[in-house]
Parts: structure tokens; sequence; C-alpha cells
């Protein structure tokens, strides 16, 4: 039997700041550029695939851990005729952060973004496919899973410490921020790029080039990726289709189908689905 084209969505209750998408067949899969509120992690299984993390690519492989940063550009596609399968995990940054807090292994409570894009450790590839299996097993009680996912991100974090510097450091102030916290804000408005644009100072051909240098999204696909956010928010709620897609700014569900796909790869009814 050949092995499943759908993604596989793993969630519980009872640990809502953890996520598991699972693909064993990705060779159709295609992702446009987007981001997540999580920090994200994963392992290829098997196949290659070019990964796109904001200005960096990379091609990656079978025995490969990939990490992304919240609100960080990023996609992930097979190469042409590779038999791609994955798994990736997403979790709560303010959850990651505390327990990163609490066992020492990060200096403040607040979420620091990590500093590589991919990892090649066999113990720690081998051990996250493990843990990924463990999660999405039947017969294994949410305790037990919470547990095993605390000890795997331990042993992660003190790798990454040992390689990494992870002082903080402050960025220089850039008014597109005061852009982008609009955006984010206001994103169940249709308010026009130009208008906004008008708003910040701008003018419109500026705004969207600079940002997209900056942010690597158009202002207009920021706006959007934050939507698809909400949607996949809602949609663990058990909300319909056709009400969420107009609750998070969309004027009909086709739409809202179209642009969840291109940046989860999966359709709103297989990601709600577990």
């Amino acid at each position: 039997m050949k092995p499943s084209t759908h993604p596989i969505f793993w969630r519980d209750d009872r640990l809502p700041f953890v996520e598991l998408r699972q693909v064993l067949d990705g060779r159709l899969v295609s992702y446009a550029p987007h981001t997540h509120e999580t920090w994200s992690i994963g392992a290829i299984l098997a196949g290659q695939s070019e990964f796109l993390c904001m200005n960096r690519l990379h091609v990656v492989q079978k025995g490969h851990l990939v990490m992304m940063n919240p609100e960080e550009v990023h996609a992930c596609n097979p190469l042409q005729d590779s038999a791609w399968a994955y798994y990736m995990m997403h979790l709560d940054k303010d959850w990651l952060a505390t327990m990163l807090f609490d066992h020492q292994l990060r200096d403040q409570t607040e979420w620091q973004n990590t500093l590589l894009d991919t990892l090649l450790d066999e113990h720690l590839y081998e051990s996250f496919v493990f843990l990924c299996d463990q999660l999405m097993a039947n017969d294994l009680s949410h305790r037990d899973k919470a547990q095993s996912l605390r000890i795997w991100l331990r042993s992660l974090f003190s790798r990454l410490n040992q390689s990494m510097d992870h002082k903080s450091s402050s960025l220089p102030y850039n008014p597109l921020y005061q852009v982008a916290n609009y955006l984010n804000e206001h994103c169940l408005d249709d308010t026009p790029i130009a208008e906004i644009s008008r708003q910040f100072g701008y003018s419109t051909s500026y705004l969207v080039r600079t940002f997209k240098r900056h942010f690597y999204l158009t202002p207009h696909a920021y706006r959007l990726n934050r939507r698809i956010q909400l949607g996949q928010k809602a949609l663990k709620t058990g909300q319909s289709i056709a009400d969420i897609a107009h609750s998070v700014g969309f004027n009909d569900q086709a739409h809202f189908q179209r642009v969840f796909k291109q940046r989860v790869a999966a359709t709103p009814d297989q990601y709600r689905r577990t």
C-alpha cells in the first residue's frame, strides 16, 4: 500500500502547547512562503527538499532537523521526484521559553530566537522521530507524552547552548515594525495597502518594496498570513469552515481554502481532523 499523500495532524486538548504534523508522501506538497506564531522543528524522514528560511536556502535530506523561529518567513518543498516525508512539530513559544527558564537552559522567561536553521545530529534526530511516534501513539498517557517532550527539548537546547551564544541583542529601531504591528492588529480589515502607505508617510511602491526586503513578504501577503494563523486557531474550536472563512476576513470559503492550502499544504478540513 502506498503511503498517504494527505497530512496527518496530532493534537491533544490536554497538551495545548504542542501540535504535530506527519507527511508520509510529500512529493506533491507545495508551500508558499509563510510564518507561524510558534517555534517549530521538523525531521526529514525520507527524500530531499529545499528549505528556504528568510533569505537562507538549504538542501536537506533524511537525518536533518530543521528549525523555524516564530514569525520567520520560510518554505520547504521537495526536490523534483523526491519521495519526501517528514515530521513537523509546532510549540507555543511562551510555554517553551518558561520551560527552558525553569530548567536553567535560558536566562529569561521571554522567548529568545534560536540561531540555527538546520542541525545534523544522529542521536537528536533519532530520538526526535521516536518522540513523534510516541506522541501519535494511542497507548501512552498525555502525562507520559508531556514528560517525553520535555526531556527531549532539554536535550536539544542543551546541545544548542553548547554550540551557539544565545545572548539576546537589541535590534535597531525600524519604522516598518509600526506597519507590521498595524497589519497584525487590523488584519481583518480590507484597508487598501495604498491607504496604509499614506497613513505611515510612504509611497505604495516604496512600502511594498522595503517591507518585502525586510519581512520577506509583501504587506498584503503578511496580512493574509496573519488571517490564516487566526483560521488555524478557529479550526481547533469546531466552528464550520464557512463561518471561519468569513470571521477571518475572507469573502468566501473557496478563497479561504485556496490561501490556507498554499500556506499550510493541507485543506482546512484536513487540518482540523486529528
